[in-house]
């Protein structure tokens, strides 16, 4: 795949989200390929003020407006990355689907306009999250400056959706020369800690190390696969999405599985990821398994 695709609404959000896809293809050398998708209303609006006809032209105009400003952005990071636009009159979920066949990553912006609203929370990423075939990433508006040594973050639960994510991790910080932060969590409830006179005979050290020895059997491929990735991973006890969002502070990109095991479980329809979507300082990208 050759091409990152971007959805583009008008949205202060979507610009930032062109931004970033366009300084990705820069790094990767790949073509950029900017989606504009609208429906016309049959209903809800006053006839004797526009025909049918007559929105519809408008919509169009205005999509084409919103996707020069996008060209115009892309532009702005980088002269030397080749842009196409396209203008489709379909459901935007329907056209980023389409869209994510080809692609190597689709990247959203986290607040939208239009046909986009609410492009993560809503009926456009459980679209993309159930029958997507590219990685999704979504910038929040106005990201905060990088540090030199930023790094790619990722969690991990030993799921198939977070083996892909953390495959798709060690690719990105290879391709910016970033270190990478591996981190897998694990909760437990100890009655030690709640009725000292009744303790549960099982010790955390123990479950920790397991957890450790668990996420290095992970990993292990993938540093032989990328020997020149500093990688760290860190095995914290705690929440996922408290975890992730600390880590996510000091990142460039936090990576996640679209679903897994324990915390990680429904990581794009459920509260965690709106969680990090909405408050992540950082972008966040959700990777289904087989990608």
């Amino acid at each position: 795949m050759s091409t990152i695709v971007a959805g583009v609404d008008g949205s202060e959000s979507a610009l930032e989200a062109v931004r970033w896809a366009a300084a990705e293809a820069v790094v990767r050398g790949d073509d950029l390929r900017l989606v504009h998708a609208y429906v016309v209303p049959m209903y809800g609006y006053p006839e004797f003020a526009a025909t049918f006809a007559q929105l519809r032209e408008g919509m169009r105009h205005q999509g084409r407006q919103w996707l020069q400003e996008a060209r115009a952005a892309a532009a702005a990071v980088s002269s030397d990355v080749s842009v196409e636009t396209v203008l489709a009159e379909t459901e935007p979920v329907n056209a980023l689907v389409e869209e994510s066949s080809r692609a190597r990553m689709t990247v959203l912006g986290s607040r939208g306009l239009g046909g986009f609203t609410g492009m993560l929370v809503g009926s456009v990423a459980v679209g993309l999250a159930g029958h997507g075939r590219s990685p999704v990433v979504v910038v929040r508006a106005a990201p905060r400056p990088l540090d030199a040594g930023a790094p790619v973050v990722v969690g991990v639960d030993g799921s198939e959706a977070s083996t892909a994510a953390l495959r798709f991790a060690f690719d990105e910080a290879a391709q910016h020369g970033a270190p990478l932060t591996v981190v897998r969590t694990w909760r437990g409830i100890f009655l030690d800690e709640a009725v000292p006179r009744y303790p549960l005979r099982v010790d955390p050290a123990e479950i920790e190390e397991g957890e450790r020895a668990a996420l290095a059997e992970q990993v292990a491929p993938l540093r032989t696969q990328y020997p020149d990735v500093a990688v760290d991973t860190a095995v914290v006890r705690g929440r996922p999405v408290r975890t992730l969002l600390d880590h996510g502070r000091t990142a460039r990109l936090l990576v996640v599985g679209s679903r897994g095991r324990s915390g990680f479980r429904g990581m794009l329809l459920g509260s965690t990821s709106q969680a990090l979507v909405t408050h992540a300082p950082c972008p966040v990208a959700v990777i289904r398994s087989g990608e």
